[in-house]
């Protein structure tokens, strides 16, 4: 299975099913309305399209993993994450939002379609295979489909293979497994510090609870 694209058909699928209205609704990105995320989501997929089309000669320096940075608690101080929510309230109707998104969304899933997963792209000033850097956005899809249907209980969440699959990716960062009782979801969600833990949680964490949340940039 092809987890980037099932991934993120998933979200562009949500994103398509959800009421206008909603976009009004938090996500579960702090701060940040349905409208501000999917915003998000738009340059995401032009990251993306860039990437995908960035050659990079010379050896890898990071993976799938690796890619993946630990920074502290949002500061404020980002001048994108600022820039966002301007933006999406400047679309006005959530169809406008939706269409473009679909429109860039698609470009990038065919785009990932038919990239060479051996060949070498560049991006945040690090090179990685185009394979990997597809592998990684599996966990960046799957957390912001949670952070999409995170305040919209009827609406359908990530399929159960990308939440595995994003699991693993973030407990190899961690460098640990999350207890067992954890399902995919709160290892997600309590991991990344989208959910507090329950005190019967943190004590099945264990020594864990002192890295987290682990906060990905």
């Amino acid at each position: 299975m092809d987890l980037f694209s099932h991934s993120w058909s998933a979200l562009l699928g949500a994103v398509a099913a959800t009421p206008d209205e909603d976009f009004e609704r938090p996500s579960g990105c702090s701060g940040w309305l349905v409208r501000d995320l999917v915003c998000h989501l738009v340059v995401d997929a032009q990251d993306v399209l860039i990437t995908l089309v960035t050659p990079a000669e010379g050896r890898p320096t990071v993976d799938a993993v690796t890619y993946w940075r630990l920074v502290g608690p949002p500061a404020g101080e980002d001048p994108l994450d600022a820039l966002i929510p301007r933006l999406a309230a400047a679309y006005g109707e959530p169809r406008l939002l939706k269409f473009h998104l679909d429109d860039v969304g698609s470009a990038a899933g065919r785009a990932a379609e038919l990239a060479d997963r051996t060949r070498c792209v560049r991006t945040r000033d690090e090179v990685l295979t185009a394979g990997d850097y597809l592998s990684a956005y599996v966990l960046e899809w799957t957390l912001h489909h949670l952070d999409l249907v995170a305040h919209l209980p009827s609406a359908a969440g990530p399929p159960a293979e990308t939440l595995g699959a994003a699991r693993a990716a973030l407990e190899e960062i961690a460098g640990t497994p999350f207890p067992a009782v954890f399902s995919d979801g709160d290892a997600l969600l309590i991991g990344t510090g989208r959910r507090a833990p329950t005190d019967a949680q943190r004590a099945a964490l264990g020594d864990l609870a002192a890295k987290l949340p682990l906060v990905l940039g």
